[in-house]
């Protein structure tokens, strides 16, 4: 398993990720919250240990599902056509790690919610953005082999149940990057990123297939 640390700076989380986070404020908020949501990522930057872990592996792509090692995931027929071509695929998690969230819980238990608000948006970033470094480092590897990479594809999008995290931690490994799941299968730390990608000399990185999708609140659909 790769796994990898970053600094919140190699991130290169900017002010117009946060503002458009949460809803683009910059057009509507005075001085004074921009203000708090610039000092906010500074005291971010200091604590947050962002992580990224994957494994490679070899599969078998069906319909809808995708099997490796003796396990099945039910990732459904949308993710499995997106999937097409892979000669191996890489499944990983990401995230911001215990350290911000135990801050992002102080916020909240000091009753400073406006910056438990904005350290909430925060996360969200920063979890995504350590997928897409994830990304990069997957697709430097695999470049040697002239292959290339899909999307991502994470549970709890386009059919995938997000019950499915149990048999995707059984191949990446026990606590892959400190992320554990609860019995909701929800990962712990909450901003946490997990799924799939595909890889070989065939596949495309295609759009996100939006249209197909149900979900509304989606990051994909907001962007």
């Amino acid at each position: 398993m790769t796994e990898k640390v970053f600094t919140f700076e190699e991130l290169h989380i900017t002010s117009e990720d946060i503002y458009r986070q949460m809803g683009d404020v910059s057009g509507m908020a005075d001085r004074r919250l921009l203000a708090e949501i610039e000092h906010e990522a500074s005291e971010v930057a200091k604590v947050v240990v962002p992580r990224m872990c994957y494994v490679v592996k070899y599969g078998k792509l069906g319909d809808h599902q995708l099997e490796t090692d003796g396990v099945v995931l039910n990732i459904g027929k949308t993710i499995a056509r997106q999937l097409a071509g892979a000669e191996a695929f890489a499944f990983f998690v990401a995230t911001a790690g215990m350290e911000f969230e135990d801050y992002q819980r102080r916020l909240s238990n000091d009753g400073d919610m406006v910056r438990a608000y904005i350290a909430d948006s925060l996360g969200s970033l920063i979890a995504e953005h350590t997928a897409d470094m994830m990304e990069r480092t997957v697709e430097a590897s695999v470049s040697k082999l002239g292959w290339h990479h899909t999307n991502r594809f994470s549970p709890g999008y386009c059919s995938w149940h997000v019950a499915g995290q149990h048999a995707l931690f059984s191949l990446i490994g026990d606590n892959p990057c400190g992320v554990t799941l609860n019995e909701s299968a929800l990962m712990v730390p909450i901003k946490s990123v997990s799924g799939v990608m595909g890889l070989g000399a065939e596949v495309k990185r295609l759009d996100y297939p939006c249209q197909l999708c149900g979900m509304t609140n989606c990051r994909l659909r907001r962007t």
